[in-house]
């Protein structure tokens, strides 16, 4: 599942820029020479033109490099808070329904365990192309993201079961609640000031993450081919450390949505992006939890 890693797919909420790379020019009223390409130093993608000299607060603080975006004027149809809660419930709500339909209806015992192990790769495979699709297109698609939810669900279902029934009873519930802790964590983090996100946060957690991923399929190329556990990053004591720094990069991939949701309420983006918000918080979870799991079956394996 490495390579639906939510970082590369993201696009944020700006039409052009987001998080999926950086502008190579300013636009007409663009930030100004030196904050170019910096999505953490964008004007307002989604103002529009207007004479109204106090729709913006002139004595509003802002930070001296990574200014805060200024509040949208209270308009309808825009993003809130509120929307982005309820489609981040419906989306987790919808995978963790299908998730519990195939732990129930797909039996990982001796006789069933290789047909429903292939029903479930065959869900992460449609999973990770409905992911990509949504990732590339230009305004979300609120069937797209729940059919993706769908077809992950069955996914995880599957291999929560594998674990939880095979190799570790309980690990399910321990990989959620440890995927709980650290949404929790962050978002408390975040909201203190803890966690600033800004240009070099970004740099690091994308550089981080380009490596971990190269890492991780280079393993898996040598595991299809050599055999066994490839160069051993995702087994043993190597796979706990691996499996620790990919929880690490999940919790910063949630700092980074976090960042994402904010500017989006606060730039007035159409209320339609939050489920953006909630496909990439789907992700971001769904990979916290699943190196979690790694990470208990691991040391169950062990012992």
């Amino acid at each position: 599942m490495r390579s639906r890693n939510p970082v590369f797919s993201r696009r944020g909420f700006s039409r052009d820029n987001g998080y999926a790379g950086f502008n190579t020019a300013p636009q007409a009223g663009g930030p100004a020479v030196g904050t170019q390409g910096n999505p953490y130093a964008q004007g307002n993608p989604y103002a529009q033109p207007s004479g109204n000299p106090y729709a913006q607060n002139p004595y509003a603080p802002q930070d001296a490099q990574y200014g805060a975006p200024p509040q949208a004027p209270a308009t309808t149809g825009r993003m809130t808070m509120d929307d982005v809660v309820v489609r981040t419930a419906s989306t987790l709500g919808v995978l963790m329904v299908t998730a519990a339909l195939a732990w129930a209806l797909l039996p990982v015992d001796d006789a069933h365990i290789t047909r429903s192990y292939g029903i479930g790769i065959g869900a992460a495979l449609i999973a990770m192309v409905l992911g990509f699709v949504q990732s590339f297109k230009r305004k979300a698609s609120p069937a797209l993201i729940l059919t993706y939810a769908a077809f992950e669900g069955v996914f995880l279902g599957v291999v929560s079961s594998v674990v939880d029934n095979r190799i570790a009873s309980g690990a399910a519930m321990q990989a959620v609640l440890g995927t709980m802790a650290v949404f929790a964590a962050v978002l408390i983090a975040y909201k203190a000031g803890w966690i600033r996100v800004n240009r070099r946060f970004y740099g690091f957690v994308m550089a981080a993450a380009l490596g971990f991923v190269l890492l991780m399929m280079v393993n898996l190329l040598f595991a299809a081919f050599g055999g066994g556990d490839g160069l051993g990053f995702r087994s043993g004591a190597l796979g706990i450390v691996f499996g620790i720094v990919g929880v690490i990069l999940g919790a910063c991939f949630l700092a980074l949505d976090f960042k994402q949701v904010e500017d989006g309420v606060a730039y007035g983006a159409p209320r339609e992006e939050a489920w953006l918000a909630a496909f990439g918080l789907t992700l971001t979870l769904v990979w916290i939890y699943m190196e979690f799991l790694r990470i208990i079956a691991i040391l169950n394996q062990n012992d």
